[in-house]
């Protein structure tokens, strides 16, 4: 594993004003860091969302093709909600100031097919940490036929990833809920992640019986009780499933693939130029400020600077943050990447993928 350090030469107060301020917002206005009335009530949206219609799918009741897909791409829209906008702020510890209604919270990533501790490891850990960085944030290790990173092996097919891409977006939650889990478990393992006796045993028995449940109210059941071709069935499944994989997919790559952020490497000692703050200043990017519906929709990851600053804060509180950190930011002289719209920022996403897939690597720049 890779696992470069950040500098201390280069730290600068950037971070203990920011902490300070934020803190002293949270204390005027007697507000908690943690969820509020509204996000209790938009998880429970979100949750009736993913389970409502596949408990009227398991009832055997729906008969039509046509509706059976609805259903299928809501409960999508659901799981997508799920994870974007529950378990995200569960497994960061930032819902709850209770530990156990964090964990148990943050179990929705299990309901919806995946593994919440695979993704805290991948997420929480490796990508939080070292974003952007070629080998070690492993949001960007990607198969050789796609390249997220300047410092990334080239390849010929990479010229036209900012095509395929969206395909591979579609079908990023049916190979978390078949194979990638299972893949990364084990790598964490040998990566010294789960290196406590029983410990990847364990952890390998939950991920199989919470696939398999997952698997039985998702798709066995219906495959049983409803009055259709299986095909049909698994169609919708399916199709459910390229839903919730584009929608997370695209939210979350469009944070950091852009022509904007920055892709640092270690020196020979293994140091990053900057401190682990202005890192991730430097190579983070916000988009859609202004839509506060959108930015409910998926769980205020279009607030991506404040998140990777403030995991601990709950999202639902990002919008009025982000003015304090923005703010501050601009004090220091620092970076604070922004995209006024969500179609502005899949477009230098775009722009920034085909760059990439370029066999010469030139400069980008926004437009």
């Amino acid at each position: 594993m890779n696992t470069p350090r950040f500098s201390t030469n280069k730290r600068s107060d950037f971070s203990k004003t920011l902490r300070s301020r934020v803190n002293a917002y949270f204390k005027a206005n007697n507000i908690s860091k943690h969820a509020n009335n509204s996000m209790i009530a938009k998880t429970v949206f979100m949750l009736f969302v993913f389970l409502f219609p596949l408990i009227l799918i398991n009832t055997g009741w729906i008969h039509h093709g046509i509706l059976l897909f609805i259903l299928y791409i809501v409960s999508g829209f659901g799981m997508a909600g799920i994870g974007m906008g529950i378990m995200h702020d569960a497994i960061h510890g930032s819902y709850s100031r209770n530990r156990r209604v964090n964990k148990y919270l943050g179990y929705t990533m299990n309901l919806i097919g995946a593994n919440a501790t695979v993704w805290k490891i991948q997420h929480n850990i490796l990508h939080h940490t070292y974003t952007n960085i070629q080998q070690a944030d492993d949001d960007i290790n990607v198969p050789f036929f796609l390249r997220f990173s300047p410092h990334a092996r080239k390849h010929r097919i990479q010229k036209f990833q900012h095509i395929y891409v969206w395909f591979f977006y579609s079908i990023s939650t049916l190979l978390w809920i078949t194979a990638k889990d299972f893949v990364r478990l084990h790598r964490y393992k040998k990566m010294g992640f789960l290196d406590r006796k029983g410990e990847y045993s364990g952890e390998l028995l939950k991920l199989i019986c919470w696939k398999l449940l997952y698997y039985s109210y998702a798709l066995i059941l219906p495959l049983i009780l409803v009055p259709l071709a299986p095909w049909i069935i698994i169609l919708a499944f399916l199709g459910m499933h390229l839903v919730t994989g584009l929608c997370v997919s695209s939210v979350f790559q469009v944070a950091h693939i852009m022509p904007a952020t920055d892709y640092p490497e270690a020196d020979n000692e293994g140091i990053i130029e900057n401190d682990w703050c202005m890192h991730q200043l430097a190579t983070t990017s916000n988009f859609s400020p202004e839509s506060r519906f959108f930015s409910w929709l998926i769980g205020g990851l279009n607030y991506q600077v404040e998140h990777h600053l403030l995991p601990q804060v709950c999202h639902i509180h990002y919008r009025k943050v982000s003015h304090i950190v923005m703010q501050t930011a601009q004090e220091y002289g620092l970076p604070y990447h922004i995209k006024k719209t969500f179609i502005a920022a899949i477009a230098d996403h775009v722009r920034m993928l085909k760059h990439l897939g370029k066999h010469e690597i030139k400069s980008v720049k926004s437009a």
